[in-house]
C-alpha cells in the first residue's frame, strides 16, 4: 500500500533547507525508497511549508528512515527549523490521477496508464515478487532483448517470468526509479537497484554482500500491455563487486 509522509515546519531559513534537501538527494542516490516528494509554502503564513513525500509502502519508508544520510539530514533540519518539525504518516486508500498540467512525460509524476503499467513492474514484480501479476502486465508474446544474454532476444512470457525469478533468487532487490521518459508506445525507466547477493548468479557463490547496479529499460506497449522489453544495464560493473568480495 502506497504510504505519505507529511512533514509540517516553521522556518526563516528555506533557501537554507531547500539546499539541504539537496544534498539529501544527491547524498541518498540508489539508496533512498521515497518516489516523490512535493514541497508548498502556505499563503497565509509566513513561514510555514508543508512537504509531502511518497513512498510505494510503509516498509519502504521506514527503510529510508534508517538511512545514515537521513539522520544526518534530519538533524540538520531541526536546527533550521523555529520549532521542531511535526509529522504524520498516511496509508494512501485513494489515489485520483486527474491529468491535465503537471510535469509531462519526464520524471515520476502526471504518469498515465503505461508509465504507471512500467512502475508496477519494477515495485510489485521485480521488488516486491509478484510474479503473478506479470499475465495483468505482459502481453503472452512479449519480446525479451537483454544485453547480458547469450541470446540477446527471447521470446514468450514464461522466460521473462523464468528471468526475474533467477535475478530475485540471487539478490534482494531494491529498485529506485530516478525518471521515466514517455513517448507514443514506449516508456523508459531509469533506475539503480541495491540488493544483497543471496543466490548463485553467474558462478558466483552467495557472498552475502551488498551491491547496486544501474540501467535503463525501455518497453513497448500493445493495447495496454507490455509487448517488447529492451534492458540496458551495468553487467560487468555488477561482476566486479562480486568478484571483489565483501568489503
Amino acid at each position: 500500500m502506497t504510504f505519505v509522509q507529511i512533514i509540517d515546519c516553521r522556518t526563516s531559513r528555506y533557501e537554507d533547507m531547500s539546499r539541504l534537501m539537496d544534498d539529501w538527494v544527491a547524498a541518498t542516490e540508489g539508496k533512498r525508497t521515497a518516489t516523490h516528494a512535493l514541497v508548498g509554502k502556505d499563503r497565509a503564513q509566513d513561514g510555514h511549508y508543508v512537504e509531502i513525500v511518497e513512498f510505494p509502502s510503509h516498509e519502504d519508508a521506514m527503510r529510508n528512515s534508517n538511512l545514515p544520510e537521513t539522520d544526518r539530514i534530519f538533524a540538520e533540519m531541526v536546527a533550521l527549523c523555529d520549532v521542531r518539525p511535526s509529522f504524520t504518516d498516511l496509508d494512501v486508500v485513494r489515489d485520483d490521477r486527474l491529468g491535465g498540467g503537471g510535469l509531462g512525460d519526464e520524471g515520476l509524476s502526471d504518469e498515465g496508464p503505461n508509465k504507471t503499467t512500467a512502475r508496477r513492474f519494477f515495485e510489485e514484480v521485480a521488488r516486491d515478487g509478484d510474479l503473478g501479476l506479470m499475465d495483468e502486465l505482459f502481453a503472452t508474446g512479449y519480446r525479451h532483448h537483454d544485453i547480458g544474454k547469450e541470446e540477446p532476444t527471447v521470446v514468450g512470457l514464461e522466460a521473462m517470468r523464468s528471468d526475474v525469478e533467477s535475478w530475485r533468487d540471487a539478490f534482494d532487490l531494491a529498485f529506485t526509479l530516478h525518471s521515466q521518459l514517455a513517448g507514443d508506445d514506449e516508456v523508459a525507466t531509469r533506475w539503480t537497484w541495491r540488493g544483497t547477493h543471496q543466490g548463485d548468479f553467474m558462478g558466483h557463490q552467495p557472498t552475502g554482500q551488498e551491491v547496486t547496479m544501474e540501467g535503463t529499460t525501455t518497453f513497448r506497449f500493445q493495447d495496454g500491455k507490455i509487448a517488447e522489453g529492451w534492458w540496458i544495464y551495468d553487467l560487468r560493473g555488477l561482476e566486479r563487486q562480486l568478484e571483489s568480495g565483501p568489503v
